[in-house]
């Protein structure tokens, strides 16, 4: 049996969801994103699952882009934070080329969040204060996975889990491996995009103005309107 390749050329929708003038803008770009997560996470998981879920570019020392989804972990005046394996080949990029850029895909919103910015990694005492929030199963999935490294089979991945179940049982502590942690996103551009329709979508840009990436701080960035 046959089966048709759909017709990406025939797959549209009107994005007549919102708008997104200068004036609904807020002062900050903390403020501006806070509204639109929590807007995002008001849509419900039957239509927008994981909305902290951020598709992260990176740049190897060989000059290779890449691309992967990652989960927002925490966002303050500071700038965004996320957890990876350290050796991992996103990990091995951001060593070399420490910038990145990260877009929130919200689809059903018809909304998209554009950051560039720079990875630097957090604290030991900041990745074990999270470490210790995530499901205990979590915890030993961080040690199980040299994350990037080739492997034989699944079964490799089966068998470690079960000796780390087995030497931390369910209410035991997990000590944070050496090789994982969190990496804190500084912004210099971040950009809320609304599609609109006719495809003239609304992009207002938050830029730095100065030396300070203070989220928080409306001193700090200035707002410009981009064409879509």
């Amino acid at each position: 049996m046959s089966i048709d390749t759909p017709n990406p050329a025939d797959m549209r929708i009107s994005y007549d969801k919102d708008q997104l003038n200068e004036t609904d803008l807020a002062s900050t770009p903390l403020a501006q994103f806070t509204k639109w997560l929590s807007e995002a996470v008001a849509v419900g998981k039957d239509e927008l699952i994981e909305p902290n879920a951020m598709v992260i570019a990176v740049r190897s020392q060989d000059d290779v882009i890449s691309t992967r989804s990652v989960l927002l972990k925490g966002i303050d005046a500071r700038g965004l934070t996320f957890y990876t394996n350290y050796g991992s080949t996103k990990a091995d990029a951001i060593a070399a080329n420490s910038q990145v850029s990260i877009t929130f895909p919200w689809y059903p919103l018809h909304r998209q969040v554009n950051i560039v910015g720079t990875a630097t990694k957090v604290s030991r005492e900041e990745s074990a204060a999270y470490f210790d929030t995530r499901p205990h199963g979590s915890k030993l999935g961080a040690i199980v996975s040299a994350q990037s490294s080739v492997i034989d089979s699944r079964e490799v991945l089966e068998t470690r889990m079960a000796e780390l179940e087995a030497q931390y049982p369910e209410g035991t502590d997990v000590p944070l491996p050496d090789v994982w942690g969190g990496y804190l996103i500084t912004v210099s551009a971040m950009e809320f995009w609304q599609g609109r329709r006719s495809r003239l979508h609304d992009r207002l840009r938050f830029v730095k103005s100065g030396s300070s990436s203070d989220l928080s701080d409306p001193t700090a960035w200035k707002v410009i309107r981009l064409s879509p």
